[in-house]
C-alpha cells in the first residue's frame, strides 16, 4: 500500500447556522481546504461526503459550486462515523493506486433538519429499543452508571471531560462553545437521564469540514508548505460491531477495541506507549472517560485513574480532545469524524496555537456512530492514526 499525505485541510466554525445551507457550509469548508493546500480542485481526483441528514447528492452539489464535475463522487451514512468513512475510504482509493488526489468532506445541517422534521432528531420507524427507552442519553446514562458500579467512579470524575473540554475549546476560534464550566454548573444544569444533565451533552450544529490527500509522488510535486512537517494517515479503520454484540457491555464495545487495536497495528505504533494526542467521540462527557480504555491509551479497567493523572489534559501524557470535543466544539453528526483528522493533523504541524501539544509526532482521530437504530444495535467506530 501507497503512502497517504495529509495536503491541506478547511473546516467551517460549528454553531447554528441556520441561514446557511448544507451546499454553504460544504462549499466553505472545502475552499478553505483547497486554499490550505494551494491547488485547484479541479485536481481532484474523486471526492467522498459524510453526511447523516442532508438532502440527496450533496457532494455533487457542493462541488459543481466550485467548478468540479465528471469525476466519481460518492455520499456516505455511517451516523457519527460518517466522516470517518468518507476520510478511510479516500484513504483507501490512494494507497491502493486508485487514484493520487482526492477530498473528504463531512458536512450537517442539523437546523435544516430540524425546521422539517422537527426536534425529534433520527427517531426512525422500527426503532424498538426507542420504544423501550433505551435512547441515546439513556444508553450512555447506563455507562456512566457502569462507571460508578465497576469503576468506582465518582459525579466528579463523570464529569471531569465536560470541564476540560470546555475549557480547551474557549482557544478554539472554530468552536460552538467558548465557556468554561464547573462541576458544580454541570450538575445543577437541568437532568437529562440520571447522572447526565444538559452540560454533559454535546449540542447540536451545523458545520462542515473537508481534508484533501494524496499520494507520495503527487505531495512531492505539489506541497508548497516547506515549513509543514509531513503529515501522513498510517492506520486507517472502519470497525463494525456483529449481531452477537446486541447485548453489549458500554464499557467493552467491541467495535471500538478491535478498530483501535487494528488501526495501531496497521500504522505500527502502541496506543498506550505512543499515542501523543487524540481527538475522539464525546457526546456525552462519561462516554470519553470510558473511551480511554477501550481506544487502548491506558489499560483495561484503569481509565478513571488516567483522567485523575491528568494525563488527558494539555501538559499531560497524551492530551484528549484538547481542541474542545464535541461537548465544545459542536457535533454537525457528518462534518466531526473528518473534523477529528484535521484537528490531530493541525496538532502534528504544530498549527493548534494555544491548543498545542508540544512534541506531537503520533496522534489518534476516532468516532463512534450507529447506536440504537433497532432492536439489534448496530456499532460503527471510525479510527484514523496519523503519524509525522
Amino acid at each position: 500500500m501507497r503512502i497517504v499525505y495529509v495536503l491541506g485541510i478547511g473546516q467551517t466554525i460549528f454553531g447554528k447556522h441556520g441561514s446557511l445551507t448544507v451546499n454553504d457550509l460544504g462549499a466553505t469548508a472545502v475552499l478553505a481546504a483547497v486554499k490550505d493546500a494551494e491547488i485547484s480542485p479541479k485536481d481532484f481526483q474523486v471526492a467522498y461526503c459524510g453526511t447523516v441528514t442532508s438532502p440527496p447528492t450533496p457532494v455533487q452539489s457542493i462541488l459543481f459550486r466550485l467548478g468540479v464535475d465528471r469525476i466519481p463522487m460518492y455520499t456516505i451514512e455511517n451516523a457519527c462515523a460518517s466522516g470517518s468513512a468518507a476520510v478511510h475510504l479516500l484513504h483507501r482509493d490512494i494507497a491502493l493506486g486508485a487514484c493520487d488526489v482526492g477530498i473528504a468532506l463531512g458536512v450537517e445541517s442539523l437546523s435544516a433538519y430540524n425546521r422539517k422534521y422537527g426536534k425529534g432528531l433520527l427517531a426512525i420507524e422500527g426503532d424498538l429499543q426507542g420504544k423501550l427507552a433505551l435512547t441515546m442519553p439513556s444508553f450512555f446514562a447506563m455507562l456512566c452508571n457502569r462507571l460508578i458500579e465497576k469503576r468506582g467512579a465518582t459525579i466528579e470524575d463523570i464529569c471531569y471531560p465536560s470541564v476540560k473540554n470546555h475549557k480547551a475549546g474557549m482557544n478554539n476560534p472554530y468552536s460552538q462553545y467558548k465557556t468554561e464550566v464547573t462541576v458544580e454548573e454541570i450538575m445543577a444544569s437541568p437532568m437529562i437521564a440520571d447522572p447526565i444533565t444538559l452540560l454533559q451533552c454535546c449540542p447540536q450544529s451545523d458545520g462542515g469540514a473537508a481534508v484533501i490527500l494524496c499520494s507520495e509522488e503527487y505531495y512531492k510535486k505539489h506541497n508548497k508548505k516547506g515549513y509543514r512537517a509531513p503529515v501522513k494517515i498510517a492506520g486507517s479503520v472502519i470497525s463494525v460491531s456483529g449481531a452477537e454484540d446486541s447485548s453489549y457491555d458500554p464499557l467493552a464495545l467491541q467495535a471500538m477495541i478491535k478498530g483501535a487495536k487494528d488501526a495501531c497495528e496497521m500504522a505500527g505504533v502502541d496506543a498506550q506507549k505512543d499515542i501523543d494526542v487524540a481527538e475522539i467521540h464525546d457526546a456525552f462527557s462519561g462516554e470519553e472517560l470510558a473511551a480511554y480504555e477501550m481506544l487502548g491509551l491506558c489499560k483495561p479497567g484503569e481509565g478513571v485513574m488516567l483522567a485523575r493523572s491528568r494525563a488527558v489534559e494539555l501538559g499531560g501524557r497524551c492530551p484528549v480532545n484538547p481542541s474542545g470535543g464535541l461537548l465544545s466544539m459542536g457535533h454537525p453528526l457528518g462534518a466531526s469524524g473528518v473534523r477529528v483528522v484535521n484537528d490531530v493533523a493541525r496538532q502534528l504541524w504544530g498549527e493548534a496555537g494555544a491548543n498545542q501539544v508540544e512534541g506531537a509526532k503520533v496522534g489518534m482521530a476516532q468516532m463512534l456512530g450507529g447506536v440504537l437504530t433497532g432492536l439489534e444495535s448496530p456499532v460503527i467506530a471510525g479510527i484514523q492514526i496519523l503519524t509525522k
